[in-house]
């Protein structure tokens, strides 16, 4: 578990799963992926997430902001499951129910989760992508100190050519 000012990133919940349903059926919130996820597939990423933790150790934290959400999404670190230029390497995303946005939540949970990656699991780089209309995931990512060379941008590659959101911009962040 991971504390800050005003979050806790923790392990997950089995009551966590009926809110992040939720969030994932959202369309705001999965604006910028192929599409919104129903219950199961919202449960089998849940399950995905988990299996993450068991097998590297880390993965990403259910967010909770004590006195004001029990569960507003998830920040944390993963191994991406694709193949790419920049590849293998350490994610840092986070995604949070639209009624928790515009309040510094995504931020603050990263920095700490980067903390970690950089402190304790002594990673030389962490990375995040997104699609380039991602504007609110692309100024965390400058918050965090991440930087982008267009050169490395990229054609992710679980969506098919033509998709509109298949060009991905790419950040990294160097251990300091």
């Amino acid at each position: 578990m991971l504390e800050t000012n005003r979050l806790l990133l923790r392990a997950w919940r089995s009551e966590d799963l009926a809110p992040f349903a939720a969030l994932n059926a959202d369309p705001r919130v999965m604006e910028h992926f192929p599409a919104p996820l129903s219950r199961a597939e919202s449960d089998a990423l849940a399950e995905r997430i988990q299996a993450h933790f068991d097998a590297h150790g880390f993965g990403v934290w259910a967010v909770e902001a004590p006195g004001v959400a029990a569960f507003a999404g998830f920040v944390g670190l993963a191994v991406p499951r694709f193949e790419a230029h920049f590849t293998p390497c350490v994610e840092i995303g986070w995604r949070l129910a639209a009624e928790h946005w515009g309040r510094g939540y995504a931020t603050e949970g990263a920095r700490a989760a980067m903390a970690f990656g950089f402190e304790s699991l002594e990673l030389d780089e962490i990375v995040s992508f997104t699609a380039p209309a991602n504007v609110r995931s692309v100024r965390v990512m400058e918050k965090l100190g991440m930087t982008r060379d267009p050169e490395e941008d990229f054609d992710h590659p679980s969506l098919p050519e033509g998709h509109p959101l298949r060009r991905h911009v790419l950040y990294r962040r160097k251990q300091a």
